[in-house]
């Protein structure tokens, strides 16, 4: 069974399923397709099958040419039901991963894929977690779910878990260019998913099981949230220290060993950042193990948002914030995406409201914005426009943006992402 899989995966005769079509599913699928497989992608959100049906793509790794160039291959459909499943050998699960609470994950997406998965399953078929989950997840969960429904690993199925490691809008580093760490249940598992990414990724990294597969991704994760917490409060230490810590960053990384740069910003949002470790964080309690380092880092982040409204308040020298006009111009997590995920910004402009302050934003990528009861309309971004607001919070450091035009017209401006690199004029304040 094992050997048939395995061939069928080196000839590209093999179909395959792609549960949950996000960010990281749809640009998952796609590349396959290019890589000569028939794909059949699976979403319950039938408002994104019928985007994928009219070739609109909505996010932004993929274009409405990748959509149209899929469809033209006769070897990419997507549906809102599990029954296509009958037709495929490998079946690969994308499907998100939130918390419940701060602390404690959500894997109820996952669990209800696995069960419509174990209903529809063939006999040797390959699956694939990709979803970012805890450690033991795939072991621990899934391969009950699939003895409860009468499959056993081996006989019926082969299980593997492989960490999704897309970084939305980094056109360097697409799909097929990350390295794929792989961790099966057993040899023969890691060996048939191993073979499947060859085809369509630059690096395949196998690992000696499904559990160290699970921790490398809250490992990577865990220790950029870790990094960006520290940066964070040294920036706050050094603005009370009357020191820019921007040019402290930039002195540092001059060491060729040893060191490497993080830089501080209104918090951390999109899907993996502010929720993977504390996915590790809950595990190792389980364990008796308190990840302190952990939690402190994302209580740091978490309060840079109420941060940067103290120092909007400090800056404008006002007592009551009540009435200021702030324009907050980036409002996705970062720069250049279209991607609104837990971005900070959406923080920071609900804090200023609670203010009873009058917040307008700006974003080149985002038309409009609902935030509570509140419906914001993106503000051109025009010189008589900049001149009526107090501040100007530069939250979000798109590429296109005229920070020329900002710098002239505005009365005071705060710097969240150091536009003004280099740049010394009092009006503008950096965080």
């Amino acid at each position: 069974m094992q050997s048939d899989l395995l061939s069928r995966i080196k000839r590209k005769k093999v179909s395959i399923a792609v549960v949950g079509l996000g960010y990281v599913g749809l640009p998952l699928a796609l590349t396959f397709v290019k890589k000569g497989f028939f794909v059949l992608g699976i979403d319950l959100d039938r408002d994104r099958v019928r985007h994928i049906a009219q070739k609109h793509s909505f996010i932004t790794d993929v274009t409405d040419a990748d959509l149209k160039e899929a469809a033209g291959s006769g070897r990419f459909k997507a549906f809102s039901d599990f029954s296509g499943l009958k037709n495929c050998g490998v079946i690969i699960i994308c499907v998100p991963t939130p918390l419940k609470r701060r602390y404690t994950p959500d894997i109820s997406y996952i669990k209800h894929a696995v069960k419509q998965i174990a209903r529809h399953i063939n006999k040797g078929t390959l699956v694939i977690l990709e979803s970012t989950t805890y450690p033991g997840t795939t072991e621990e969960v899934i391969m009950p779910l699939f003895e409860q429904a009468g499959l056993k690993h081996g006989r019926d199925y082969y299980l593997c878990f492989s960490p999704e490691r897309i970084d939305p809008g980094n056109k360097a580093f697409p799909v097929h260019k990350i390295p794929k760490v792989v961790g099966g249940i057993n040899k023969e598992a890691c060996a048939l998913a191993s073979a499947l990414y060859r085809h369509a990724v630059v690096k395949v990294v196998p690992v000696s099981s499904a559990r160290v597969a699970e921790t490398v991704k809250l490992l990577e994760n865990t220790f950029r949230l870790v990094n960006i917490g520290l940066i964070n409060e040294l920036a706050i230490m050094a603005h009370k220290m009357k020191v820019d810590i921007w040019e402290i960053i930039e002195a540092a990384k001059t060491k060729p060993f040893g060191f490497m740069p993080f830089y501080p910003g209104p918090g951390v949002g999109g899907h993996c950042i502010p929720k993977d470790p504390l996915y590790l964080y809950w595990r190792a309690r389980h364990h008796g193990i308190s990840l302190r380092f952990v939690r402190l880092a994302s209580e740091v982040i978490s309060r840079m948002p109420e941060y940067v409204v103290e120092r909007i308040r400090h800056i404008l020298s006002f007592r009551r914030m009540k009435g200021a006009r702030i324009l907050v111009v980036g409002v996705t997590y970062k720069k250049d995406t279209k991607d609104l995920r837990k971005s900070p910004a959406l923080d920071i402009i609900a804090f200023l409201q609670k203010e009873k302050c009058r917040v307008s934003y700006h974003d080149p990528l985002i038309p409009y914005l609902r935030i509570g009861d509140i419906r914001l309309i993106s503000k051109r971004l025009e010189a008589k426009t900049l001149k009526c607001f107090d501040c100007v919070v530069i939250a979000t450091d798109h590429s296109g943006l005229d920070y020329g035009l900002i710098l002239k017209n505005a009365r005071l401006i705060f710097d969240l992402r150091n536009a003004y690199r280099g740049r010394k004029d009092p009006k503008v304040h950096k965080l």
